[in-house]
């Protein structure tokens, strides 16, 4: 019987360099005030999910973003280095124009699906190695029927959720990205996770982000 557990991958919300189109990776970059608003609106509308435990990458933008969950729920945030978005050596801090430009074979293969070291960095799958069981580990802890909100980054939240599924890496890409501060549910079903909610939340923003 599935016990219909739900877990909430939330995205941190605006940055300075989301603005500017440069990749962050794990440069720990912090909110604008914008995002620190975004957050703000958002954490009230995931309160009304009933969260029972709150889980977020150590860097600033998620952990500011976790904080006003917090601040509504009065829950602990948990933080976990496993939840960064995925290390890109030389890639980072370059706008997605300079990365063209300069690594413009590594760029392509990387949009085509291919397994790309990007910048001399992580891989998708071992992004997903390290943050998929920090997120079961916390569903562990979970009541029946209990939802866990995950606060990260666009591209760690595709793979985790990709390897969730169990849906081939090549085909991660189908799950669209998503905007600052909103979030995509998975539900616990008999056969396994199911994707509830994706891109969710009532911010009209485009997808900005490193993943994209």
């Amino acid at each position: 019987m599935a016990r219909g557990r739900r877990v909430v991958f939330w995205r941190h919300g605006q940055t300075s360099w989301n603005l500017e189109n440069r990749f962050q990776g794990s440069t720990d970059i912090p909110l604008t005030e914008t995002g620190v608003a975004q957050a703000r609106r958002a954490a009230r509308l995931l309160a009304a999910l009933s969260p029972d435990a709150v889980v977020s990458s150590d860097l600033s933008r998620a952990s500011a973003t976790a904080a006003e969950l917090a601040a509504v729920t009065g829950l602990a945030v948990a933080h976990d280095a496993g939840l960064r978005e995925t290390y890109a050596g030389t890639w980072q801090g370059l706008t997605n124009a300079e990365i063209q430009e300069l690594h413009g074979a590594e760029y392509r293969a990387w949009k085509l699906g291919e397994p790309v070291r990007r910048g001399g960095g992580e891989l998708g799958t071992e992004v997903a190695d390290r943050a998929v069981p920090v997120v079961l580990d916390a569903v562990k802890n979970l009541p029946e029927r209990g939802t866990l909100v995950v606060v990260s980054h666009g591209g760690t939240i595709r793979m985790a959720i990709g390897r969730m599924l169990g849906l081939d890496p090549l085909h991660w890409e189908a799950l669209g990205g998503l905007s600052n501060c909103c979030w995509s549910v998975l539900g616990e079903g008999a056969r396994g996770w199911r994707l509830q909610e994706h891109n969710a939340g009532t911010l009209p923003e485009p997808v900005i982000g490193d993943d994209t």
